[in-house]
């Protein structure tokens, strides 16, 4: 909260304090101003929004159902527009973030143009997105608070207390980003240095995984190489270093686990006593007994449990984990993680399962009680299949008839209005609370939600503009709706900033200021 009135008495004392010399500085003009700047640095932003995230987490201790959200945005102006969207429906922000995907960096913010989900782009592209995020929802702040105080000087003197409150009780549209490191971008070091960046960017929680980095895999493709635990939490303590450096005490560092998915690693873990967190991850290998005398060249092996053994190693080197060991060492990452440092898990599945997030959820807690997740609700997942399946599969278990259903082709337009479909979308409308409740996820994400919907629109926009619709094309199906739905950007000059560029003018050079904003601007038909 702010008080307006107490602003201007303070920049007007400042003013005074230096005579004559400022006498064509206003001091309600200074504090509009910075009104408008609540935030100058992106430390500010770290420190502010670290403070909401880790109330939020408390908060959802106490009650599973205040869960937190976010979408990933791969442009400020996608981020912005978000964010005006959510005060404009929901009236606040709270309990809903930003989501920074490295998926999208790679495929939208790279010079090499598009790329795979593998650590490619540039290190210094993830603090250039968060900054960007950051210009632009700071600019939504200042646009409306602008807006709020052109109501001020048009409004009766019976209505400025009213619009007054509103400027001092403003909510800003500032809110926690969840950055995504990868897999940190090569060793301890180059990991600190670009949490650093990251974190001056604005970033109060950033997300690390633990595949090898430079040979990163997306969390739903194939080929996926862990570290053993050390390597992870060097990396892991490299972030909090870089948080404490700054000044962040209280960032969130989510450690995500591919373990569900990988079945390789690059390394044998050193370990020195039976039991230790090396020999744990070397357990997991696909491992076979040998003769000393008859090894080979180049054979590596090891002793386990007593005996000599060769673990089972691909043409690459690279060295393989028994088959279904996933679950087991995603559970050994999580509890590790948990007690070397990190605040947060992840743990990237194959399905949105709620039983199965909820599994190993619950062993986790049996070492760690208060321990939560931030998932992903990717688009990877097919989603109405996935829950169609189980849906089905649960009518089976009860002895129901599934005659009329064929469960691989579940997808197929002509189930959508049987009950089986309508019990199917009821779960994926109820999935993020029903996972909040009984899986321990603390924040839900979806990755990469705003790629798909530029798609989408840009698809039906090309197909009617381009075709016999023509411009109709454009504005029933884009302008007419942006009017009828109060989308702000229909103003586009005022999203862009003309009235704020309007307003700077007129305090910097009074009356002789050139104004964008008379009765020839078209934009005046939005009105």
């Amino acid at each position: 909260m702010t008080n307006y009135r107490s602003n201007i008495d303070e920049a007007a004392t400042l003013i005074n304090a230096e005579g004559s010399a400022w006498n064509a500085i206003n001091p309600e003009s200074v504090a509009r101003m910075r009104l408008q700047n609540r935030f100058k640095t992106g430390l500010d932003i770290a420190k502010y929004t670290a403070k909401i995230m880790r109330e939020d987490m408390d908060n959802y201790d106490k009650d599973s159902s205040q869960y937190t959200q976010s979408l990933g945005c791969w442009h400020g102006f996608i981020g912005q527009q978000k964010m005006i969207s959510i005060k404009k429906h929901l009236l606040t922000t709270k309990r809903r973030y930003l989501y920074l995907s490295g998926w999208m960096v790679a495929a939208l913010r790279s010079e090499f143009g598009p790329l795979p989900d593998q650590s490619m782009h540039e290190k210094t592209s993830v603090a250039s997105l968060i900054k960007e995020l950051y210009t632009f929802l700071r600019q939504a702040d200042a646009r409306e608070l602008g807006g709020l105080f052109r109501q001020l000087d048009a409004a009766n003197p019976s209505d400025k207390a009213v619009i007054q409150a509103k400027i001092d009780n403003f909510e800003t549209h500032v809110v926690p980003i969840i950055a995504d490191i990868d897999a940190g971008f090569g060793n301890e070091e180059a990991t600190y240095l670009m949490a650093k960046q990251m974190i001056e960017a604005g970033a109060c929680c950033i997300q690390l995984e633990n595949q090898v980095s430079d040979v990163k895999q997306c969390g739903h493709q194939d080929g996926k190489v862990t570290v053993p635990h050390v390597e992870f939490l060097a990396k892991i303590n490299a972030v909090r270093y870089a948080f404490l450096e700054l000044g962040i005490d209280d960032g969130v560092i989510v450690a995500r686990t591919d373990s569900l998915g990988a079945g390789l690693t690059q390394k044998i873990a050193v370990t020195s006593e039976a039991g230790d967190l090396g020999d744990k991850y070397n357990s997991f290998l696909e491992v076979e007994a040998v003769d000393a005398a008859k090894l080979a060249n180049g054979d590596v092996v090891f002793q386990q449990n007593g005996e000599l053994v060769k673990p089972a190693r691909l043409p690459n080197g690279l060295f393989k984990f028994r088959a279904g060991t996933g679950e087991e060492r995603c559970v050994l990452d999580c509890i590790t993680s948990l007690q070397n440092g990190a605040d947060l898990l992840w743990i990237e599945t194959e399905k949105p399962h709620v039983a199965q997030i909820g599994a190993m959820v619950n062993k986790i807690r049996e070492t760690v009680p208060n321990a939560k997740l931030v998932y992903n609700n990717s688009p990877s997942f097919n989603w109405t299949l996935n829950f169609r399946q189980q849906v089905f599969d649960t009518m089976v278990e009860a002895g129901q008839d599934v005659s009329a259903y064929e469960r691989e082709k579940l997808m197929a337009i002509e189930y959508d209005a049987t009950e089986l479909a309508i019990q199917a979308d009821e779960k994926i409308r109820t999935f993020q609370a029903d996972a909040a409740r009984e899986a321990g996820i603390f924040h839900h994400l979806i990755t990469l939600p705003t790629y798909h919907t530029a798609a989408l629109s840009t698809d039906n926009l090309a197909k009617e503009y381009f075709g016999d619709q023509g411009m109709l094309g454009y504005v029933a199906n884009v302008q007419r709706k942006e009017i009828r739905q109060g989308i702000a950007c229909v103003k586009h000059q005022n999203m862009a900033g003309s009235d704020m560029g309007d307003d700077h003018k007129e305090y910097f050079s009074g009356d002789q200021a050139l104004k964008a904003s008379g009765k020839d601007n078209t934009m005046n038909q939005f009105s």
